[in-house]
C-alpha cells in the first residue's frame, strides 16, 4: 500500500510541478486522503526530494540545449575554446542567465527556509495564492492577447530580464504560488514569449530544485529505513515518467494556446481547498 501511495504522489508531482497550478496545493489535498505511514520529518523531505525525478525529465528532454560541451566544430556552433575543449557560447550564456535568475530565491530562501515552513505552510495561504495567481494569469493573458513578445527566445533575454524573472521566482517561496507559475507569469509580464518563458522556467528549475532537495536531505540525514528508501525511489521514478509526458504536452499546448485555462483551474482548486478545510475543520 505504501508503494501504491508513493506512485500516486509521484503522478501528482509529475503533473503539477510543470503546469503552473502549484504542486504544493495538490500535495496538501493529497495528504488529506493519502497518508503515508511515515514521520512528519520524512514527509516534509519526501515532498521536496521527489522533485529530483521531475528534474531528471528536464535534463533528459533538453539535454542538447543544456549541455554546453562538444567535440564537434562542424555544426556551426557559436563556440569558444578553453584548454582544448569546445564550449557552446549560447548555452554558456543561458546558464549565466539561470545563475543570475537563481540569486533572489537563494538569497531569500536559504536563510528563511524554516520561517516560511512555519508561517506560510497552511491551507489559507495556499488557497489565497492559488486564487490570486489564477486571476493574474487570466488578466495578463487577456492583456497580452494581441501583443507581440519582446523576447522570442531565451537567447533574446538579457541578464537584467533574467534577474527580474528570478525576483518573480522568489515569490514561489510562498506555498501555493507555484514555482513554474510565478516564473512563467513574471517572464510573460516582462515580454517573454510563452514558449521561451516555459523553457527558461524548466532550465531554472534544475539547479533550484537540486539545491532544495540537497538541503532537505541534509536536514533529514541519509538514515533511511528500507521502506522509506523504496517509497522515495518509487515516487521519484514515477515523477520522472509522468514529467516527461507532461513537459511534452505543455510545450505542444502553449504553441497554440495561452495559460488562461490554468488560471481558471487555480481559482477552482483554491476554492476547493478552502471549502474542504472549512468543512473538515
Amino acid at each position: 500500500m505504501e508503494i501504491l501511495k508513493s506512485i500516486i504522489l509521484g503522478i501528482i508531482e509529475g503533473i503539477t510541478e510543470w503546469l503552473p497550478i502549484s504542486s504544493t496545493g495538490h500535495l496538501i489535498l493529497a495528504d488529506e486522503f493519502i497518508k503515508l505511514g511515515a514521520s512528519d520529518e520524512f514527509m516534509e523531505m519526501f515532498n521536496v526530494v521527489i522533485q529530483l525525478g521531475a528534474i531528471l525529465a528536464v535534463v533528459v528532454l533538453f539535454f542538447k540545449k543544456l549541455w554546453p560541451f562538444t567535440l564537434d566544430k562542424s555544426r556551426g556552433y557559436n563556440y569558444i575554446t578553453k584548454g582544448g575543449g569546445i564550449i557552446k557560447k549560447d548555452i554558456m550564456d543561458m546558464w549565466i542567465k539561470v545563475i543570475v535568475a537563481m540569486l533572489p530565491a537563494a538569497i531569500i530562501g536559504i536563510p528563511f527556509d524554516d520561517f516560511f515552513e512555519e508561517h506560510f505552510h497552511n491551507y489559507i495561504v495556499v488557497a489565497a495564492a492559488l486564487i490570486i495567481y489564477g486571476v493574474l494569469f487570466i488578466v495578463i493573458e487577456r492583456r497580452n492577447k494581441h501583443r507581440k513578445p519582446k523576447y522570442g527566445t531565451i537567447d533574446d533575454i538579457s541578464y537584467k530580464t533574467a534577474l527580474f524573472i528570478g525576483l518573480f521566482q522568489a515569490l514561489s517561496l510562498i506555498p501555493g504560488t507555484s514555482r513554474s507559475g510565478s516564473t512563467i507569469l513574471g517572464a510573460i509580464i516582462l515580454g517573454v514569449s510563452r514558449v521561451a518563458a516555459a523553457e527558461f522556467s524548466f532550465y531554472l528549475a534544475v539547479p533550484v530544485m537540486f539545491g532544495a532537495s540537497f538541503i532537505k536531505l541534509l536536514k533529514f540525514g541519509l538514515d533511511f529505513t528500507g521502506t522509506e528508501l523504496a517509497v522515495l525511489l518509487v515516487g521519484m521514478i514515477t515523477a520522472f515518467i509522468v514529467s516527461v509526458l507532461v513537459i511534452r504536452f505543455l510545450m505542444s499546448y502553449i504553441r497554440k494556446h495561452d495559460f488562461a485555462v490554468f488560471g481558471y483551474y487555480r481559482i477552482v482548486l483554491g476554492v476547493i481547498v478552502v471549502l474542504y478545510f472549512l468543512i473538515a475543520g
